[in-house]
């Protein structure tokens, strides 16, 4: 009898071949859908932030019955700072909300006596005091999942210790800059300052008052006369901008010195206090550019931008424009407490209106 021995076959070179390119083409027609539905999830959980924020914001006005100011320097109700200390940098919208999302304990820990909002103090000023509070203190929630930027403020105190100092990529929305309305102006804006004729520090541009959280701010819903689903009170700045020398840069409103910092006055501009040179706002933001404007923005002469003329700068601009990382748009909070996505085609004239608490203007379209 004889045996006939089974033949093994293998792959030939050219099935693997064959097999390898299949799975390429399969990765690479999955790999897009993966990354859309991983941006999916990370700007879901970037409009829960938004949420979580408007909670915050309407259990202070539960409370207090307004808004928190945007920023506010330590004079009362905010602080013990006197009147004389008017030009002390203050605290933010963000500081100021801390009790009302689950933070009370660190608010507690810090001290408003000016200058509580700036890390450019000497030791054993409150600002140095309160950084040295806030070291390393972690805000999820003022953290974007689709943001490139790290963590961590740059916050360029002069004293030997660094510290660590988290960044906020929602920035308040302090209004609109009437030049955000064309020429002839279809709607005009009154309650803005414009800062001094400085190119990269510390003018600001054009800081106004039309909105839920400007400078000062103590808003209440029944000022809110537009309706609190067409007003728009927190936005995003979370991503880069372009100069027109070709540099990416990490400009926003609460990247520099973080989440702390806010405003140096405890009125709205105009301020005659601060004869107009220096309006800048830190956590807040007034329209004057659509949506996702990355530039190419004016670089100046040392690199740091240009505030005189766009209000886009490192230290800082109050222009910066709305910016993520998201395709196609922003996440926004309404004053509703609702957060939704804002397209960045929107019309320039709309995204002013609703930014502005009181226009009296029907928005035109669907947001």
């Amino acid at each position: 009898m004889s045996e006939n021995p089974r033949r093994l076959h293998g792959f030939t070179l050219v099935e693997l071949l064959v097999v390898i390119a299949i799975i390429g083409v399969l990765v690479s027609l999955l790999l897009p859908a993966v990354q859309a539905a991983r941006e999916a999830s990370r700007r879901t959980k970037c409009l829960n932030n938004l949420r979580q924020l408007g909670l915050a914001l309407h259990n202070f006005h539960d409370t207090r019955r307004h808004f928190p100011a945007g920023g506010h320097n330590d004079s009362p109700p905010y602080g013990t700072a006197t009147t004389a200390e008017f030009s002390a940098w203050g605290s933010s919208w963000v500081v100021f909300s801390l009790p009302f999302f689950e933070q009370g304990n660190v608010h507690q820990t810090l001290i408003f006596s000016g200058p509580g909002g700036s890390g450019w103090s000497a030791v054993g000023e409150a600002a140095d005091l309160n950084t040295q509070r806030l070291d390393r203190v972690k805000l999820p929630l003022l953290r974007c999942p689709s943001s490139p930027f790290p963590e961590r403020a740059l916050n360029p105190t002069p004293n030997a210790v660094k510290p660590w100092i988290q960044a906020n990529n929602y920035v308040g929305i302090a209004g609109a800059a009437p030049v955000a309305f064309g020429t002839p102006p279809v709607f005009i804006e009154t309650r803005f300052s414009v800062g001094a004729n400085v190119t990269n520090c510390c003018g600001g541009g054009i800081a106004s008052a039309g909105g839920v959280l400007h400078q000062a701010s103590k808003v209440r819903i029944a000022e809110i006369t537009d309706g609190t689903s067409n007003t728009m009170v927190v936005s995003e700045q979370s991503d880069f901008l372009t100069l027109d020398n070709g540099n990416k840069i990490d400009w926003a409103t609460g990247y520099l010195h973080g989440f702390i910092i806010g405003w140096r006055a405890s009125v709205a501009p105009p301020d005659p206090r601060l004869n107009n040179t220096d309006v800048r706002h830190f956590n807040m933001t007034t329209i004057r550019y659509q949506i996702n404007r990355r530039g190419p923005w004016p670089a100046g002469p040392d690199g740091n931008g240009n505030c005189a003329t766009t209000g886009v700068c490192r230290n800082t601009g109050n222009n910066i424009p709305l910016l993520s990382a998201h395709p196609g748009g922003v996440n926004a909070l309404m004053a509703d407490g609702s957060a939704r996505f804002l397209r960045e085609n929107l019309p320039l004239v709309t995204l002013a209106q609703l930014a502005t608490r009181d226009d009296g203007l029907a928005i035109g379209g669907d947001f």
